[in-house]
């Protein structure tokens, strides 16, 4: 075997969502944040595909460059990306940020329990609380959540049901499991996939709309929901989502299913759970602050063989 490059990385999944945090990376020059992220896909393509792509990695992963901030105030700068771009901010991933920076030694714990992380969209202050060296929670805000549309009528072949267009993070388009004749369990995980195949099919045709939704909202009463959430791709996120979770709570507020002082937790398809709370309600939104926590699966070394002749990897979605 011949090693032309080698990488190190932190494994990190929240509710589910796996995260790939790397710190070594080629030098390049940048003055702030803004411009490496501006540089960021041109200058590190190889990297991206090696550490993100199969076989060392899967359509779902997501990544995180962290560095030292630029902002006195902040803790630590990061760049979120995916396969395709970067993402200005990723709520689970400041998450898993955070937890694997503490429990790593890579930052010092603070009393306060108050850490700041600089992202291109600005910083992002979470509250990490530690015990016994591991980080047990983290809290977090979200920025503003909106309905843009309700009841909204898809006939669509043999699909009829009604939407509500909620702009969170992405335009979420949220339908409700009364329209459909299977669960959200993983024993009907074909029926979900078909179902979620054939809504982003119907909806092809407008582009504003990032995520697709089927919400469960039968055990709102208790302050639950159960939600399985589509990518244009079709793909499944591996989470409830922060997102997800706040457009759904949007959704209900704007609806009267929740009141305002009822925490709400959301259940994932694959059994992963968020909670989230009312935070202030605004005439551009509301939010919400999120409690979750980050789990370290693993510290590797990537190798790449420049006789690899799956060097650059492929992706399966």
């Amino acid at each position: 075997m011949k090693i032309e490059k080698s990488y190190t990385a932190t494994d990190v999944h929240v509710a589910g969502e796996a995260f790939r945090i790397i710190k070594d990376v080629p030098f390049i020059h940048y003055q702030s944040l803004a411009q490496l992220d501006e540089q960021f896909f041109h200058a590190y393509a190889d990297e991206i595909k090696l550490l993100l792509n199969e076989p060392r990695g899967f359509a779902g992963l997501n990544g995180c460059l962290v560095l030292p901030p630029f902002n006195r105030e902040a803790d630590a700068a990061v760049v979120f990306f995916n396969h395709e771009q970067t993402v200005p901010l990723h709520k689970a991933g400041a998450v898993a940020v955070i937890t694997a920076l503490l429990e790593c030694g890579h930052l010092s714990r603070k009393e306060s329990n108050e850490y700041t992380l600089e992202t291109i969209s600005g910083p992002i202050r979470l509250n990490a609380v530690m015990k016994d060296d591991e980080v047990v929670s983290v809290k977090l805000e979200t920025k503003p959540s909106s309905v843009v549309q309700s009841n909204v009528p898809l006939n669509h072949n043999e699909l009829q049901a009604h939407y509500a267009l909620i702009q969170a993070d992405h335009l979420y388009a949220i339908f409700n499991k009364k329209d459909v004749p299977f669960q959200l369990h993983m024993d009907d995980l074909a029926d979900v996939q078909s179902w979620g195949q054939a809504v982003n099919e119907a909806l092809a045709s407008n582009e504003s709309i990032q995520r697709i939704v089927l919400l469960d909202d039968s055990a709102i009463d208790t302050g639950r929901i159960k939600t399985v959430t589509f990518r244009r791709d079709n793909f499944i996120v591996r989470s409830p989502g922060f997102g997800t979770t706040a457009a759904c709570y949007a959704s209900l507020l704007s609806s009267g299913g929740i009141s305002k002082e009822q925490p709400l937790e959301n259940e994932s398809i694959f059994n992963s759970l968020l909670t989230a709370q009312l935070a202030n309600q605004r005439d551009s939104g509301v939010t919400f602050t999120f409690t979750s926590r980050g789990f370290i699966t693993g510290m590797q070394t990537y190798l790449l063989d420049p006789t690899d002749p799956l060097a650059a990897g492929f992706l399966l979605k």
